[in-house]
């Protein structure tokens, strides 16, 4: 008679894609209060290359060879995309409620869908498109649930906007992560990631830099330590497990959000955000569940 209970080493995969999610969730806590102390712009500069500094020499130890040609151009392309995204998602953070913020992203998965159709030629099933109607629904809700407690201001607005932008270039991300990891190792990948999306944003110092207060320096460092270490327990356990078990744990985001929302800015998570976040999610797994995700999930996030 077959054991019921899943071995240690079976859950093992499960753990750290849960523990890699909390850990992105926390970097994200720690850069919304560093955007809000000395601006999105300065934040996501530094987190940029304290990420590279620290993931670099994993890649260096190998004696690489240095990338050219259509990888290199591929690196190129999703360092410029990666900075944008970061940037107006971390500015996002500011406007709106970490649970919130976190909730509308889930859309990025199911922009991806109608991408990877665009750009690969895939086809799109029946299950995406009712999907995708789950996912406007969930966003519908939100944003509803913010017009109707009347909490829908300027500010309000600038965030959705920039949660909306950021959404669309992390579903196009998925696109460009499929072609890289064809051509290129995680931690290339990652290395270069980091390291482009930083020197990209460096181009706005001139008009948008803040030197950041000591004090924000340690939450900043707090977020590109766990920005790597991230990275590293969702990599360790998507070469351990199939992606399409592992996909609806990337949901567990929210209920991270929601936790760290309210003990680092006693944000309290509304109806609304938890119905629309609930049809979010649930067109999400519906994609998930029936056949792979159209990429590899990015496990280095924003």
């Amino acid at each position: 008679m077959p054991d019921a209970v899943p071995s240690p080493s079976r859950l093992a995969p499960f753990a750290a894609a849960f523990a890699g999610v909390g850990f992105l969730a926390l970097m994200d806590a720690f850069m919304k209060g560093a955007a809000l102390a000395t601006g999105a712009y300065s934040a996501t500069v530094l987190r940029s290359f304290i990420g590279a500094a620290l993931i670099a020499p994993f890649w260096l130890a190998r004696g690489p060879a240095w990338p050219r040609g259509a990888v290199m151009k591929l690196h190129l392309e999703r360092g410029v995309i990666s900075a944008f995204m970061a940037l107006s998602f971390f500015y996002a953070l500011t406007k709106l409620p970490l649970a919130e913020a976190i909730a509308l992203s889930f859309i990025a998965p199911l922009l991806a869908l109608y991408f990877a159709h665009l750009l690969l030629g895939e086809t799109i099933r029946r299950e995406a498109i009712l999907a995708s109607l789950l996912g406007i629904a969930g966003t519908l809700v939100i944003v509803g649930g913010r017009i109707g407690e009347g909490e829908f201001d300027a500010d309000t607005a600038l965030g959705l906007a920039a949660l909306a932008f950021s959404a669309v270039l992390y579903a196009y991300n998925f696109i460009v992560i499929r072609r890289q990891s064809q051509l290129a190792g995680p931690v290339e990948i990652a290395t270069f990631h980091a390291g482009i999306g930083g020197l990209v944003l460096l181009v706005f110092a001139p008009f948008a830099w803040e030197t950041p207060q000591v004090e924000v320096m340690g939450g900043i460092a707090a977020a590109g330590v766990l920005t790597v270490a991230g990275s590293m327990a969702i990599a360790w356990a998507y070469a351990r497990e199939e992606a399409q078990a592992l996909v609806p744990i990337e949901y567990s985001g929210f209920l991270w959000a929601s936790l760290l929302g309210w003990l680092f800015f006693r944000e309290e998570v509304t109806l609304p955000t938890l119905a629309g976040a609930a049809l979010i999610v649930a067109g999400c797994w519906l994609v998930t569940r029936r056949a792979a995700p159209p990429a590899p999930v990015d496990p280095t996030q924003a």
